[in-house]
């Protein structure tokens, strides 16, 4: 049996938090399924919004003889409880942290930027610092997208909850392309050669 994989992209529900740059994890998974041609629905019980396709040889959502089960996830809890819903999802479909990708906002890393990477600490994220609570590990691996830091004094809770402006919005979109090729190399092609074609 091909092995499954879960993805999930982080960030806070509602409308209020569209479009902002803690959010940017999310527009990668509404980007993945756009391309498997899935929709988001709302799993009884976990806490989240589930699509679930397949990926192989053939490109993402196309049947194929080495096609891996991949379910893609948007949390319904805020950012901070993000490993509640986690938790609930892999172990309901039995996946283990090797086989989960989280997608989420990276100060520390210029827009444009991409980083991936397996392990590590949560370097202040309270996504990241929730998922490890409740996994009790941290051995997962991670598509770290670039927002950059706040000009000035600016509150960098504030920078990341503010709306990408429309002017920076089409170079935006293009990392979170960037970003969802990079999660399907991972899954075809393994982490080393994502990391040798993505890392910036």
């Amino acid at each position: 049996m091909s092995p499954s994989w879960l993805v999930i992209g982080l960030g806070n529900p509602g409308p209020r938090y569209d479009g902002t740059r803690h959010n940017v994890g999310v527009d990668v998974i509404t980007e993945l399924c756009r391309r498997a041609v899935e929709k988001l629905s709302s799993a009884r019980g976990q806490r989240a919004e589930l699509a679930r396709t397949r990926i192989g040889s053939a490109g993402l959502g196309v049947p194929a003889a080495d096609a891996q089960i991949v379910t893609l996830m948007r949390s319904r809890t805020y950012m901070n409880e993000s490993g509640i819903a986690v938790r609930k999802v892999a172990g309901f479909a039995g996946i283990t942290p090797d086989h989960l990708i989280v997608i989420h906002d990276e100060i520390d890393l210029d827009p444009g930027r991409l980083r991936l990477k397996c392990g590590g600490g949560d370097n202040g994220h309270n996504g990241l610092k929730s998922i490890r609570a409740h996994l009790h590990t941290g051995d997962f691996i991670r598509v770290r997208v670039g927002v950059g830091r706040p000009p000035g004094r600016q509150d960098p809770a504030d920078w990341v909850l503010a709306r990408v402006p429309a002017k920076q919005r089409a170079d935006m979109d293009v990392q979170v392309a960037m970003a969802a090729d990079a999660v399907e190399t991972i899954i075809t092609h393994g982490l080393t050669v994502a990391q040798n074609r993505f890392n910036s």
